[in-house]
């Protein structure tokens, strides 16, 4: 199964059993992905933004945590444990109503116990608004028999 596949099974999975994955972000769309790297993509929708109708924050950092996730998952984890740590810088607004939005996500480092991602949103022109960071603790993931760790060992693309 290739990387791409795999982190579109895992966000099929969010989908039907988390309860604030599918209600704020569900036409998110996952458009690249190899081990260690997620790309996807977000039509702005009045759901997302605040009081000045531009993309809210705190859909921003709920796209750092479902993209740390991610990230973990194309390294080959289905269960993809649980955040340690998030944060998020704001540089400049994301966006309006109608705007696409995408964001490229990285495992920077996976180890027995914890991964390490990192996260940059770029607006319609390209242009860097945020950016994040999301520590996972994944020990107990290991465990899932849907991972797929060993078979994305070693590929570059997908």
């Amino acid at each position: 199964m290739t990387a791409l596949r795999f982190v579109r099974s895992v966000w099929e999975s969010f989908r039907a059993t988390s309860g604030l994955e599918p209600r704020l972000l569900d036409n998110l769309r996952v458009t690249a992905a190899r081990p260690g790297t997620v790309n996807f993509e977000l039509d702005i929708q009045k759901e997302h933004t605040n009081r000045l109708s531009i993309l809210h924050g705190g859909t921003i950092a709920s796209m750092v945590d479902l993209g740390g996730s991610l990230a973990v998952a194309s390294r080959g984890l289905f269960a993809t444990g649980v955040s340690t740590d998030l944060n998020v810088t704001y540089l400049s607004s994301g966006g309006k109503v109608g705007d696409k939005i995408q964001a490229e996500v990285t495992c920077d480092k996976f180890g027995k116990t914890l991964a390490y991602t990192n996260i940059k949103f770029m607006n319609s022109k390209g242009e860097v608004f945020a950016r994040g960071s999301h520590t996972k603790y994944i020990a107990l993931a290991w465990k899932d028999p849907k991972n797929i760790v060993e078979e994305l060992e070693g590929r570059k693309e997908s």
